[in-house]
């Protein structure tokens, strides 16, 4: 992963991450969390695997989603469901919000409190809340 110029403490720091929710560390699980902490733009498998493999080929399109499958199920990283058929990953998994410029396509993470209190008990008989995340969509400030 030289390509990430990620410190020795900090390739401590994950495999600590990984240790402790039980997972084996292989090159590639430890390449695809690695280079999702250090992104923020939501990337796609292609994107992920495109990267991690830009310096030395050591992993397939197949070992990326067989990576990205275990660290979501231990809850390292979660998808992102932003636009309709285009799978995300995302390693911030604290609750969050999400910005989509509708001119550029660019993705920003929004603060849990960054919308204030939403009016979720309005919801019809019946309907159980298990967790809600909002996408607001509009022009970012590049644009």
């Amino acid at each position: 992963m030289d390509n990430l110029k990620i410190s020795a403490a900090e390739m401590q720091a994950i495999k600590a991450q990984m240790k402790a929710k039980g997972l084996r560390i292989t090159p590639q699980r430890f390449a695809v969390y690695a280079n999702l902490l250090h992104r923020d733009d939501h990337p796609t498998v292609e994107a992920i695997l495109t990267e991690i493999n830009c310096e030395l080929p050591i992993a397939s399109k197949a070992s990326v989603y067989s990576a990205l499958t275990v660290l979501r199920e231990v809850g390292l990283v979660r998808e992102v469901l932003l636009d309709e058929g285009v799978t995300r990953y995302d390693a911030r998994i604290t609750p969050h919000h999400h910005f989509i410029c509708q001119n550029c396509g660019a993705i920003a993470d929004l603060d849990w409190d960054a919308l204030g209190e939403l009016p979720i008990h309005r919801l019809p008989p019946g309907f159980q809340l298990e967790g809600y995340e909002v996408i607001l969509k509009g022009k970012c400030d590049r644009c």
